[in-house]
Parts: structure tokens; sequence; C-alpha cells
């Protein structure tokens, strides 16, 4: 056992006893070593004495009691140890900077166990940042409410959500970056970067799985779960454990989980990383690996936990009215080239007048036996499989025909076929989900802060929200029906829904 694992044990002991005496000598022997040996290592690991970290860890806990349970102070003292209230206030004071009796709610400090996941050998400064920057579920503060109901207890995870998906992003992309920093894998490195990522950022990741996955099936009778969570946690497990049906990483995870030493090769380090996709996840990159893969997890997770939420806060002044998955034989899309939205010129309707729209809808109306199961005039927008970064999207006016249907002369056409055929690009997928709404039809298509309608994000967050794939940037597209030449009230958002 190295001691990483022995240091773990420690910390599991001393916060399973926080409000039992704690002796430095029963610690030490959950570490397998001597008390001088291990208050040595514990110190140069943490930067704390055990016993700065038992005190710190009591006093946070100590004002979340009080805060939650409304305790008198001497019972909250005796619980964490103290002898005399006393004592305690003092202690407090100087650690919260408030007294015990007079302490609200955002005064206390907070103090979180220590995670131990690296082996002191080198002082790497990326050591602590990927191992704390990454928002994880505070389960001591979850786990010391349970007083709350159903509905409140899912609640928590809810904003945990929400604030992960603010912050793990941005980590992910500093791990892509470590991991392609070539000073850093170094011969002399491997030791270390091995138990940063295996034992650290994976091990993580799984034990809080693990926790969600237990928390969840206790809710889920009560009927408040997004039953979707448990796919999303199952498919982040297979990755954490090297599963993974991609032909573009596989090489590299095998190697890996089999043999760490192939990180000192670049290219296996490279096909593992991947690139840098940003906050959203949407910026363009030449190779999608494995991390960009765990970031996608990660963000499944989330978004199966708080996207419901989200779905009924933005139906303001309209509610949809039905949704559902359509799975297409071939079709092809047929219609007339209305420009991007590189000036976001695609707002203004104006373009889409109604000689335009009538032009192209008389010629259309003559092909009625090669007209499909989609009967509806839409704008067609897709980026030709590049990301929006990249690519502008392009807008099309027209309807879905069947397949190999004649084209007419001046019109442009793309196929659509059911199964994943070549890369990024044409044919995209006839897959795609189908949202209706009623309602203000001024509220369903009015432009978001981010330049889309609301019609474009609900119907999106219920895709991300049910654990759904969208094929994103490579097949994505999406197409807003027209109704009496008008926006209507319905829209279809790529997706892959087995």
């Amino acid at each position: 056992m190295n001691w990483i694992q022995r240091l773990s044990r420690t910390i599991d002991y001393i916060e399973d006893n926080l409000t039992n005496e704690i002796s430095i000598d029963e610690v030490a022997k959950h570490a397998y070593s001597s008390n001088s040996h291990f208050q040595l290592v514990f110190h140069v690991v943490t930067g704390l004495t055990v016993g700065e970290y038992i005190r710190n860890r009591r006093l946070s806990m100590a004002a979340q009691d009080l805060l939650r349970s409304g305790d008198k102070v001497i019972d909250v003292a005796m619980r964490y140890q103290y002898d005399t209230q006393e004592s305690f206030s003092k202690a407090f004071t100087r650690f919260h900077g408030i007294s015990p009796s007079k302490l609200q709610k955002g005064q206390a400090r907070l103090f979180n166990p220590f995670v131990i996941n690296v082996i002191i050998q080198g002082g790497f400064e990326m050591t602590w940042k990927l191992n704390s920057d990454f928002h994880l579920v505070n389960w001591n503060e979850i786990d010391g409410q349970s007083e709350l109901s159903a509905d409140d207890k899912y609640d928590e995870l809810v904003d945990w959500a929400g604030q992960a998906r603010a912050t793990n992003p941005d980590v992910f992309d500093s791990l892509t970056e470590w991991l392609l920093t070539d000073s850093e894998w170094t011969a002399d490195k491997l030791v270390e970067n091995e138990q940063i990522l295996m034992q650290g950022v994976f091990e993580r990741f799984k034990k809080q799985n693990a926790r969600l996955r237990e928390y969840l099936k206790k809710l889920e009778p009560e009927g408040v779960v997004n039953y979707p969570v448990f796919k999303a946690l199952d498919d982040f497990d297979k990755l954490l454990s090297g599963e993974k049906d991609d032909f573009r990483v596989n090489e590299a995870i095998s190697g890996i989980f089999t043999n760490f030493s192939t990180m000192q090769e670049r290219e296996i380090r490279v096909q593992f990383a991947g690139g840098k996709t940003g906050r959203h996840g949407t910026d363009s990159v030449s190779i999608f690996g494995y991390i960009n893969h765990l970031k996608n997890c990660d963000a499944q997770v989330q978004w199966c936990l708080f996207m419901p939420d989200e779905v009924k806060n933005q139906q303001i002044g309209f509610k949809v009215e039905s949704f559902e998955y359509k799975h297409m034989p071939t079709m092809r899309f047929i219609g007339k080239d209305c420009g991007d939205d590189k000036d976001k010129s695609w707002l203004d309707t104006e373009r889409l007048d109604i000689s335009f729209q009538g032009e192209i809808t008389r010629t259309l109306d003559t092909m009625n036996e090669h007209i499909s199961d989609i009967k509806y005039d839409v704008l067609l927008v897709h980026h030709y499989g590049k990301g929006v970064d990249v690519e502008a999207g392009h807008f099309f006016f027209g309807r879905f025909m069947k397949a190999d249907t004649p084209v007419p002369e001046g019109f442009v056409h793309f196929d659509f076929t059911f199964d994943y055929i070549g890369g990024a690009g044409l044919p995209f997928q006839s897959q795609f989900a189908f949202s209706t709404f009623s309602g203000d039809s001024d509220a369903i298509n009015k432009p978001e802060a981010s330049g889309v309608h609301a019609k474009y994000e609900v119907t999106r967050n219920i895709i991300l929200g049910q654990g759904v794939g969208i094929p994103y940037p490579e097949k994505y597209w999406t197409a807003e029906i027209y109704t009496d030449g008008k926006p209507g009230n319905a829209y279809m958002f790529s997706a892959i829904h087995d």
C-alpha cells in the first residue's frame, strides 16, 4: 500500500470520527506508520498538522450544525469534543471570525475534507489544480441535511450540477493542456503523473458516480429523479474504466490502461487528450480524444440533473405541446439558399418574404408524388459538418422530399440517411427530435441572448436532459417549421436516439 492510499485511509478515519475522541496514535495506525513519521508526511503533503486539520474540519462541521439544526452552542461544543462552551466559542470565533451564538447563514467558513491523490515527488503544480478545481459533490454538506424533503434533496444535486457545468469544462481543458505539454511527460514524472490521472482524476469521478447512483436510487421511489441520469452514470463509468467504442481513441485508451508508460509517446498522448473544446464544448478540434469524451460524460450527468428544470423555466408565455424522436428513411431536402448567419441577418425574416417563399413552394407543389412524410415548409440550418466556431450557419428554405427526388433547376439539395455514413458533413442523418409548442407565438420565436430562438433552446435542452446524443458537429442540423409564410410553432433538431 503506497502513501496515497495510507493518507486516504487516515482522512476517511478522521471523517468517520469527527464527533468522537481522536488520538494521533490511532490515526497513524490507519496509515501503518509510526506516530512521528506519519505526522511528518501528513504535514509535508497537506501543509497542516494532523491536529490543525481535525480542528478545522470540526469547526467547519460545527457551523453547519448550528445553521441547520438550531442546536444549543453547548451541545455542539460537546459533540465536537470541546470540554467547555468557552473553549469552543474561542476556537470558533478565531476560525469563522464570528461567535457561534451570532452566526448567520453565509458567514461560516467552509473547510472541506482533503482528498489525497498524489505522491509528493517533485512538487508538480498541476497536481493540486487538477484535483481541486473540479467541482464535485460536497457529500458532507448533503449528508448533513437528512431532514430535507426528497424534492429538496434532489434540488441540492440540481444546484450542484449547474455549478459544475460552469466550472468543470475549463478544468478538462487544463487537463488536456497538461497532457500535451511534453516537458511534463519525461520518464522521471511518469509515476507521479499516473497517480494524478488514474488515482486522482479518474478515481475521484468513479467515487462520485458511485455515491450519486446510491443517493439517486434512494430518491427514485419518491418520483423526483430524472431517470436518464442513471444511463449517463453508466456511460461515464464505462469510459472511466477504459471502455469506449470509438476508433479514434481505442488505440490510445487500450495502451494507457494496460501500460501507462506509453504516455511518453506524444502521438499516444495526443490521441488520449484530444483538443480543448472551450467552456461550451463547441470549439473545433482536429482530434477528438478520450478526455473530450470524458468531458462530455461529465456534462451529460449534469445535464440530466438540471436541464429538466431549465426547460420549465424557459417556457415563459408558451409551453411544449408535444415532443418525440423520429427515425425517418432516406430523404432529400430540396430548396434554395437564403444566406448565412455571419451578420446575424437570418433573424430578419424579410429575406424570407412571401414572394421568395412562393417561388419555392409553387415549384415543390408540382412534385407531390415525391413528397416525404415531413410535409412542411422548413428553414434548414447546418454548418456543413463543421463547428460553429469555424463555419457559419447556412440557411435554406424548402421541403424534405423522398430519396432521389429530381432537383429542379436553380435549387439545391442535401441528402439525409438513417445510418451514419462517412465522416463530417453530408449526408446528414434523418434522425431528429420533433417538438411542437403552444402559446404566444412571439415568445416561442423570440431570440434568446445566445441569438437562437426560444424553441431551439427548449428543444435542445430537452434532448440533453434525456441523455440523448446530438451529432455535433459532424452531422448537426436543425429545421424550423414555417406556417403561412411565417416561423411556426414546431422545430426539428438532429438527435441520435436508440
